[in-house]
């Protein structure tokens, strides 16, 4: 099975400009998806999709080629991840490499472990579309979730008549950390969020950090200088 693990790491950021080679204790974040990458993979099967020649730069300090120039289409705040790994998925046909299934690691997702993308890839088989990482969510439809019905006041977005949170079945939300993809789904589905086969791989919190903007960047440091989290 070829398995390519991609990297996306476009330039533009609007909530934190240059976030994907900012030092984060000393390290520019995007190093901490490759060094995760380079234990499960050769370097020919990782591929940073980036348009920023300083990225690249920094990819090529430790080594590492980028394969391609992402296009300019592909690097805007509209571009989504699955136009990105149809676009890298194509890159590697080109080149006569078929790619069975696809790893998308986030460089906004230091704080995943290797551990962690090797229990999500023990779950993927051919038969699903996708293993995506998770995180039990706090925020619950069914107990703390309004919407504003027609007549301007809160209700709850699922009905159940419970009066205690425990009470509510769980509920899960998208980390960012991992994807596992069937290329044979990518081709056939627009977007992860049409997959009908995603199967769920649990994160705790403190591994599930995204960044976004400067808030979620200094929280990252915070964990990793207090030794909460220890990479």
């Amino acid at each position: 099975m070829n398995t390519l693990f991609l990297i996306p790491a476009r330039g533009g950021s609007k909530g934190l400009p240059g976030k994907n080679i900012m030092p984060l204790q000393g390290k520019p974040l995007i190093l901490y998806s490759i060094e995760l990458a380079r234990q499960f993979s050769s370097d020919d099967m990782i591929c940073v999709s980036t348009d920023e020649q300083e990225i690249i730069e920094v990819v090529n300090s430790v080594d590492l080629p980028v394969p391609f120039i992402r296009p300019p289409d592909l690097a805007t705040d509209e571009a989504n991840s699955y136009d990105v790994m149809c676009h890298a998925i194509n890159e590697y046909a080109l080149k006569g490499k078929q790619i069975d299934n696809l790893v998308l690691l986030q460089p906004t997702s230091p704080l995943r472990k290797s551990i962690h993308l090797e229990e999500a890839m023990a779950l993927y088989h051919k038969d699903i579309d996708a293993v995506v990482s998770v995180k039990q969510s706090h925020s619950n439809p069914y107990f703390s979730l309004f919407e504003e019905g027609d007549n301007g006041y809160l209700e709850k977005s699922k009905e159940l008549h419970i009066t205690r949170r425990q009470d509510a079945p769980p509920v899960y939300e998208f980390n960012g950390a991992i994807y596992i993809v069937n290329t044979m789904s990518i081709k056939r589905y627009k977007s992860i969020s049409e997959l009908p086969k995603i199967v769920k791989y649990i994160m705790p919190k403190e591994n599930s950090v995204d960044i976004d903007d400067l808030t979620d960047f200094k929280y990252c440091e915070f964990l990793m200088d207090q030794g909460i989290i220890a990479l």
